[in-house]
């Protein structure tokens, strides 16, 4: 009787383990299918989601980067303006009111968006090339990403997904 308690419970283990596990949906292998859900602050400039919102910037061209945007229609806000922007590998540069920040003044918002625009070599400027930061390759993100506190009209914060920024030919 023993002998048949062990085999029981190790079959009720393996059966409630394996209903525990559940499905991954939408994830590709580049995320292209990720859905990014109901974000009050679209980035509408994206072209991929990897799986934040994804801009790219030619090593080739003018090295301009530019992100824009938008306040969702159903948030029953406006926006007022990016009032910090700062790139970072975390949350917490942009939430530190002790932050560097990437702007000198708040980006003024109009028609519930707001436009970034910096480049490459700026970006270089105010992030040197180290260890943590290496050069920009082509086919390859810079390794910090875009960081917005947004304020809305009744004055409340909104900090938005993080973008990312992928170096193109």
């Amino acid at each position: 009787m023993i002998n048949n308690i062990k085999p029981i419970h190790l079959l009720l283990f393996a059966v409630a383990a394996v209903g525990a596990c559940s499905k991954q949906h939408g994830l590709g292998p580049n995320y292209k299918d990720y859905n990014p859900g109901p974000n009050p602050v679209a980035v509408t400039n994206a072209v991929d989601y990897r799986p934040d919102p994804t801009v790219t910037a030619s090593l080739g061209g003018d090295s301009s980067i530019t992100i824009t945007l938008t306040l969702n229609s159903t948030a029953g806000r406006s926006m007022k303006e990016a009032t910090h922007v700062i790139a970072s590998s975390s949350y917490a540069a942009i939430e530190n009111a002790a932050s560097k920040f990437y702007n000198a003044a708040p980006l003024a918002a109009s028609n519930n968006s707001v436009t970034f625009t910096t480049s490459i070599r700026e970006y270089f400027q105010k992030y040197p090339v180290s260890s943590a930061n290496p050069a920009a390759k082509v086919n390859t993100e810079l390794a910090n990403r875009f960081y917005f506190q947004i304020t809305l009209d009744d004055g409340s914060v909104v900090y938005p997904t993080p973008v990312r920024i992928l170096c193109i030919q």
